[in-house]
């Protein structure tokens, strides 16, 4: 399960917007958003964000046990 809070604030710190990390990743921002929501993303899809934002620990955000509202 994805920490959307996490991400959202990582993608913030790199000056992204999600419209610009779904660009990236191959799909429309409605769909990432959709995903977002769901905390679900695929591997290839992770794989992609870790590169674009340059995350060096992954785990907590895309493996996260409990997930914030």
């Amino acid at each position: 399960m994805v920490d959307a809070n996490r991400l959202k604030s990582v993608i913030v710190l790199n000056g992204k917007t999600q419209e610009d990390v779904a660009k990236h990743i191959g799909m429309t921002p409605k769909t990432f958003s959709l995903k977002m929501k769901k905390g679900v993303f695929g591997s290839d899809e992770i794989e992609k964000m870790i590169e674009y934002l340059n995350i060096e620990e992954p785990i907590p955000i895309f493996f996260a046990k409990k997930v914030t509202s």
